[in-house]
């Protein structure tokens, strides 16, 4: 049996966590996946947990919420005609084969390689978050042929390394071509069920040492932390959307820019060893 003093310090960390993704996910339109893998990183660490798999139970685990949040994000953005279904359909193979593709990478990686890899690319996202402007254009139009069949693979690939959905990279991606922002939110929700679905039934069946993993984890996936999170977020995330409506979000989007650059340069920081 697990330790109940344990568990109840994992649930404590986590209803703040789950909590805190719900807000900025309603309040900024962030997937939550980019706050709850270093959350789950620090506080599995806080908790005594480390090792060499230690990122693949964050990634596995953020991926299991990202299942039952973007499915109810898609069904919520489908009733209001806001998924762009074409392009899910054209989209959604390749980037399954990318998702597929990030789990073994991932599974073969040791914890520091991923955290390096979650430093760069959160890097990336942040400063995308923070300069970008809604002007800017890569065409009038999602491409097909030989770059979509380039670029899909990449968005579930890259996304699963990152252990998030699709917001963080199909957003971006749509909205360069010219995909009104509402329906790149929408469609990128169909995304995050795409690149999930496939990732945590690899991830579940990963073997993790026993001793380096926190009560009640099945393959590298914790129920504790996917129960309380899903709990939290589905109580919180309509806060969030109340404070966007109250005020701009836009400054606060800078701010949460500035935020995670901080975190992924941090976890950066402890990948190298310095």
């Amino acid at each position: 049996m697990p330790d109940m003093m344990l568990l109840l310090q994992m649930l404590a960390l986590l209803i703040v966590i789950g909590a805190l993704a719900g807000v900025l996910a309603g309040l900024l339109g962030v997937g939550g996946g980019i706050v709850l893998v270093p959350a789950f990183f620090y506080a599995f660490q806080t908790l005594g947990y480390g090792g060499p798999q230690l990122m693949q139970m964050c990634l596995a685990t953020s991926l299991a919420t990202i299942i039952v949040t973007s499915l109810r994000s898609v069904l919520s953005h489908n009733k209001k005609g806001a998924v762009d279904w074409d392009i899910l359909r054209g989209w959604g193979p390749g980037i399954a084969v990318g998702a597929v593709l990030g789990v073994m990478v991932a599974a073969s990686l040791r914890s520091v390689a991923l955290q390096a890899l979650f430093g760069v690319l959160g890097i990336v996202i942040g400063a995308y978050l923070g300069l970008g402007r809604a002007h800017w254009r890569l065409g009038e139009a999602m491409p097909g042929g030989l770059r979509r069949l380039i670029l899909s693979p990449m968005v579930g690939f890259l996304s699963v390394l990152m252990g998030i959905g699709g917001g963080s990279f199909g957003v971006p991606l749509m909205s360069l071509y010219n995909t009104p922002i509402h329906r790149a939110v929408a469609t990128a929700a169909g995304f995050g069920v795409i690149i999930a679905v496939p990732s945590v039934l690899g991830f579940l069946l990963l073997e993790i040492d026993p001793a380096q993993r926190p009560p009640l984890t099945v393959g590298a996936v914790n129920l504790v932390a996917f129960g309380v999170v899903i709990c939290m977020t589905l109580i919180t995330t309509p806060w969030g959307v109340k404070l966007a409506h109250a005020m701009d979000p836009k400054p606060l989007k800078r701010i949460f820019a500035v935020f995670l650059t901080l975190v992924a340069l941090n976890m950066l920081r402890k990948a190298l060893g310095w």
